[in-house]
């Protein structure tokens, strides 16, 4: 096997074990606030969601600062830190006495982990170039798989060994994988000599300076954004339907995992076809599909409809995110990727943030069907930026990893 590609499926391995440590909590994590003695309901609804915001709030500016550090120190240096980090994070919040200590190792977890950045960083430059766009397609599948069954997972494991177990199990995991990523994988390209006189400042500067870095910075904000409005609203939209209120939250959380679930499918079938057709044209094709298919939520007639439409948005979605971090990749010098695929994944966690706040706001004064049509126009309009201002890079700095490729690019 190839060293890229041993290291493509080792990371997928690893990046899957994190993703479903970090949403293994999703289910229980307002009754482990409870059970450390947040029991008034308001109150317990505040620290929900300031604990579930925790990590994203230091890792929009941490990511940054590690993905700089990986360029001068080496890519599989951070990886490693990452997931031990994530590891030593989830190890801290199983011993948390109370809802304050909760919060604080949350938050210590988005400061030291960033792990998908780390791993994309490694991946973009010890891939060839012809392969770039399936190896972006396929990592990505592997968060998305843990998104799906992470809550699945974390569910059952809490009624059967209860919650605080729930942390130091993933810790152990994490640690397993930090292991393994130290025995298999290699860091095919040295660090660049030029890299170490680049600060995150730079790299931010570049971000913005460059035209097609900056339109994959605003896409992947918008994108995210978009798509996560309609996830605080999402159960009482299929409550509309007049199911049967018994299986209500079965109903809602299945025909939601339906849209993960064709991620995970889709997500290499996208990155094979950006490694034979232009980006943006599959980046177009994506985002409005995306777009119709959320203003189709409104036409649904029935659950059935609801789930197939369901089905398509998913497919659709896993050509959005592996299409804008191989750009990413193909718009930035080779002594600079570590530090521009951080700042693309804080983009990333700025819309994510950005877009279930958004979404309940939206809802609250307009009306529950109100956040569909808002994101379906903010992704038609977002499609048709794209496709005036984005040109298919073709610049003197594509990154070429110097690395034997005997499979022939039609492969």
């Amino acid at each position: 096997m190839e060293p890229w590609r041993k290291n493509l499926y080792t990371l997928w391995g690893t990046q899957f074990i994190a993703m479903l440590g970090m949403n293994l909590v999703v289910p229980f994590l307002p009754f482990f606030i409870r059970e450390l003695g947040v029991t008034d309901p308001d109150a317990l609804a505040r620290w929900s969601g300031l604990v579930f915001a925790g990590p994203f709030i230091l890792s929009f500016f941490a990511t940054p600062l590690w993905g700089a550090l990986g360029d001068r120190y080496g890519r599989k240096a951070m990886v490693v830190r990452a997931i031990f980090g994530l590891a030593l994070s989830q190890l801290l919040i199983g011993f948390s006495q109370d809802v304050y200590q909760l919060l604080f190792f949350r938050m210590v977890q988005g400061a030291i982990s960033g792990f998908i950045a780390s791993g994309l960083a490694l991946i973009s430059t010890n891939t060839p170039r012809q392969h770039i766009g399936y190896a972006m397609g396929f990592i990505q599948s592997s968060s998305a798989a843990g998104m799906v069954f992470g809550p699945f997972v974390g569910g059952l494991l809490a009624d059967l060994i209860g919650y605080r177990p729930i942390f130091f199990v993933t810790a152990a995991l994490c640690t397993i994988a930090g292991i393994v990523v130290i025995l298999l994988v290699t860091e095919l390209v040295k660090v660049h000599p030029e890299a170490r006189q680049y600060t995150v400042w730079d790299n931010v500067q570049l971000m913005f300076r460059d035209k097609g870095l900056r339109i994959v910075a605003i896409t992947l904000v918008v994108a995210q954004m978009s798509v996560l409005m309609v996830e605080p609203i999402f159960a009482l939209f299929v409550e509309g339907f007049e199911a049967d209120s018994k299986y209500i939250s079965t109903i809602a959380g299945s025909i939601f995992s339906i849209s993960g679930l064709f991620m995970v499918i889709s997500a290499p079938w996208w990155g094979r076809r950006n490694d034979r057709t232009e980006y943006r044209k599959n980046l177009v094709i994506a985002l409005g599909v995306i777009g119709v298919c959320y203003v189709g939520h409104l036409l649904a007639g029935s659950l059935v409809q609801l789930a197939a439409l369901r089905a398509f948005l998913g497919f659709a979605r896993g050509g959005v995110l592996p299409t804008l971090y191989a750009l990413t990749t193909v718009f930035t010098p080779p002594e600079r990727q570590g530090g521009m695929m951080a700042i693309a994944s804080s983009m990333t966690v700025l819309g994510n943030m950005l877009g279930p706040a958004l979404g309940g706001m939206v809802a609250g004064a307009f009306g529950i069907n109100a956040p569909f049509v808002a994101n379906s126009i903010l992704l038609v309009c977002t499609c048709l930026f794209v496709w005036k201002y984005l040109q298919e890079p073709i610049p003197s700095h594509l990154p070429q990893p110097a690395i034997a490729d005997p499979i022939p690019p039609t492969e």
